[in-house]
């Protein structure tokens, strides 16, 4: 599927960037779930009666935990049941969970409804990749998850203004309105323009003989377990900084004002990356633009850490050396997810589900663990992104039998 016209005539009957725009649509209800309320973590945390400043990160984690864990089962159901009612069923309980978090009166309800929350847009998380994957395969795999991203990406740069925004003339509670209005309008996009795209023949009943081998076929993979753990940690870098952001800009810097306006800058280089992904990629391949990044991630992380524990870290400092993290991070993340995929088509949702699920309860875990550690400097942030690219490095070795930008002998 390298020619032009087999790309525009996949299984979703749309056009190739309609098509794009919908899988986009679809990963923004995540990321616009964590990164709309960073602004307001602090007045919500006095809403709700948080007393520790480190408790309110509990707001991002909760959410990212009940999105994690689910993913277990949304791709048994929708491989059983097809994507389309599994993505739609999704869809209701994220814009349900968005009105409780509206309305939720202390911090035990609203973290329930942020679990649920997340439950609800796991759907979109194993069904975009389960979907993508039905299309295509491969390097145009690769090609469709990056342009996805780069309007994807566009919502964390916008999304902290937006709640900002909206805190300058509502209330806090507002911010879960604008989730509430943008899930609904998502899902009527879906149950109006997306048909089903699993393949018949992959269609697989419920029950223990089935799930078991489609289990067995995604955890005995060498590439798909070695790439979904090192995406693990990669992830884990980045949750870390989003629970540690809104405390950085506060009790570092001491700039609050300029947290989205900086904020929005790093996730820009995310953004630019995905489209340098999407232009070079079928050219380079994804080990050697993965790789290649990841040895980027970790000199820059490395470099970061070295800067913040000799105590000449400054604003200007931060925002270069982490927006160049951001940058190799969007490189890697379309790559070692497409790569983790590839070899495991014929059971899609199973693999995207478990995939999904070791990634975001692991990536969540250890952003968790990292924020947890926040002490007033960036050195504890700065460690954990360096000590988790050593470790997604260490991985990708293993995987490849120690062989970088090529494919490993005998892999599988």
């Amino acid at each position: 599927m390298n020619d032009m016209s087999s790309v525009t005539r996949p299984r979703h009957g749309m056009g190739f960037y309609p098509f794009v725009g919908l899988t986009a649509a679809l990963m923004a209800t995540n990321a616009l779930a964590v990164d709309s309320m960073l602004p307001a973590l602090e007045e919500m945390s006095e809403a709700l009666g948080i007393a520790e400043a480190n408790q309110r990160q509990w707001i991002i984690t909760a959410y990212l935990l009940g999105f994690g864990v689910s993913q277990i089962v949304y791709g048994t159901l929708s491989d059983r049941f097809g994507r389309r009612p599994v993505l739609l069923f999704g869809l209701v309980v994220y814009v349900l969970a968005s009105i409780a978090c509206s309305f939720a009166g202390s911090f035990e309800a609203m973290m329930a409804a942020r679990v649920l929350q997340g439950v609800g847009a796991a759907a979109t998380r194993v069904l975009v990749v389960s979907i993508v994957r039905d299309c295509y395969s491969g390097r145009d795999m690769a090609r469709v998850m990056s342009l996805a991203m780069i309007v994807f990406l566009a919502v964390p740069i916008l999304a902290p203004s937006i709640g900002q925004a909206i805190l300058w003339v509502a209330p806090w509670r507002w911010i879960f309105g604008i989730l509430t209005a943008f899930g609904a309008i998502v899902m009527i996009w879906v149950l109006v323009k997306l048909p089903e795209t699993q393949h018949p023949e992959d269609r697989k009943p419920i029950d223990p003989k089935s799930v078991a081998a489609a289990f067995r076929t995604t955890l005995t993979s060498r590439i798909g377990v070695g790439y979904m753990l090192a995406m693990a940690f990669i992830l884990g870098g980045l949750f870390g900084f989003i629970n540690s952001a809104q405390q950085v800009f506060v009790d570092v810097f001491r700039t609050p004002e300029l947290f989205t306006t900086i904020f929005a800058l790093i996730a820009m280089f995310m953004a630019v990356a995905s489209l340098v992904n999407s232009r070079i990629v079928g050219r380079l391949g994804m080990r050697r633009v993965s790789h290649g990044a990841l040895i980027g991630y970790i000199a820059l992380t490395g470099g970061h850490a070295l800067v913040a524990l000799s105590g000449h870290e400054s604003l200007v400092t931060f925002t270069i050396l982490q927006g160049g993290a951001m940058f190799c991070f969007g490189l890697i993340g379309p790559n070692f997810g497409a790569l983790a995929m590839e070899p495991l088509g014929h059971v899609a949702g199973t693999a995207s589900s478990i995939q999904g699920f070791a990634t975001t309860v692991i990536g969540a875990l250890l952003g968790f663990y990292i924020g947890q550690h926040f002490d007033g400097t960036v050195v504890p942030l700065t460690l954990g992104f360096a000590i988790c690219g050593l470790c997604a490095l260490a991985i990708v070795l293993l995987v490849e039998r120690g062989q970088l930008f090529h494919p490993a002998p005998g892999r599988n």
